[in-house]
């Protein structure tokens, strides 16, 4: 009986401390975000609604043509499918995908609620 109790009581708790599905994670609106790829100044719009990561866009870089093309491409696409920068880089491109990640995170950063 007592272990029931003790089990009950920690769910209890740990349900306490779940966060609620209704906060709001962005503060809806239109961000920008800078990176490093292979040159520096990549940058990034970001448009979140109140749940999630609604649009990824590289708006301006200094990548060379046809090699970051499918970084360009695919890591914007890959963060809206997965709602995280947490996503594989593309291979041959590898500095223009982080840095296009760092700019979308430092936008991010910009976009959450508080």
């Amino acid at each position: 009986m007592k272990k029931l109790l003790v089990v009950l009581l920690a769910l209890l708790v740990l349900t306490g401390c779940s966060s609620s599905d209704d906060a709001a994670k962005y503060v809806a609106g239109e961000y920008t975000g800078v990176g490093k790829g292979m040159y520096p100044e990549l940058n990034v719009k970001v448009i979140v609604d109140e749940a999630k990561i609604v649009s990824v866009e590289v708006t301006t870089h200094a990548e060379t043509v046809g090699v970051s093309d499918p970084a360009i491409a695919a890591i914007p696409t890959a963060i809206v499918e997965a709602q995280s920068t947490e996503v594989e880089v593309v291979s041959g491109a590898t500095m223009t995908s982080n840095g296009i990640i760092e700019a979308v995170n430092n936008a991010l950063v910009e976009a959450a609620a508080k």
